[in-house]
């Protein structure tokens, strides 16, 4: 644990120096709330903040892990840390971890612009089991981006983690709450951001859990998972000719 921790630290660090990347990307989510969330009349407040925050959570998982990444693995730096006896869940665990404190800032930006606007007012209970949703459904999110980082070339990284977070977030009701049009609403189901949304949704509305969706976000965190895992022992192969 505490080889993770140290990971997620310098993790941290190396983002924290290139503003550039950082400012953007814990922006975005708070600016499109503002354009697309604060105007929609048709979505209780408590529902369209949850599933804005989520995004913004989607936002630093996806670019940090997707085409971080995939940026990484061309790296001198990258080849020498794969000399280091350093356990592969110590890794993913050290970037999960940076990957939640990095989001936690974006969340934070965009939930301060909820209370200043009245979209975030929720008792204590509420409060809590969506702080717990939110974390849960981040999990199979970022190892998603793990494996998006480990399978798909660096120059393809880009525009490859691009469409596919658009399709999910959209899919998942990031943006418009549970309305989706018949084709979208078809295939939403199967997506782990509806998962996370029918956990975040009940949270912040004081509706109870289904324990269905829990169960299919542990298994899209387990699928990601091992997905992830298999990706860096393939790359790990390649670069050291195993």
């Amino acid at each position: 644990m505490r080889l993770a921790v140290a990971h997620a630290r310098l993790t941290l660090l190396v983002f924290g120096r290139h503003p550039a990347f950082a400012v953007p990307t814990l922006l975005l989510p708070t600016l499109f709330f503002a354009l697309f969330g604060l105007p929609d009349r048709h979505v209780p407040h408590r529902v369209i903040t949850a599933s804005f925050a989520a995004y913004s959570v989607l936002t630093v998982v996806f670019f940090q892990f997707g085409v971080g990444i995939a940026g990484e693995r061309e790296s001198a730096w990258e080849s020498y840390l794969r000399t280091l006896p350093v356990r592969l869940r110590a890794r993913f665990a050290g970037r999960v971890l940076a990957a939640v404190g990095f989001a936690a800032a974006g969340c934070g930006l965009l939930l301060a612009a909820a209370a200043a606007t009245g979209y975030a007012h929720m008792t204590s209970v509420e409060w809590v089991r969506f702080v717990l949703a939110l974390a849960a459904g981040a999990i199979p999110l970022a190892l998603l981006g793990i494996a998006l980082g480990y399978w798909v070339p660096a120059k393809a990284a880009l525009p490859v983690a691009n469409v596919l977070y658009l399709l999910i977030a959209y899919g998942g009701g990031f943006w418009t709450g549970p309305r989706l049009p018949a084709p979208a609403a078809a295939v939403s189901p199967a997506l782990p951001t509806r998962q996370w949304a029918d956990v975040l949704w009940p949270a912040v509305e004081g509706r109870p859990w289904r324990a269905t969706t829990w169960l299919a976000l542990l298994a899209f965190a387990i699928a990601f998972g091992a997905l992830a895992a298999w990706g860096y022992r393939r790359d790990e192969g390649r670069r050291f000719g195993q």
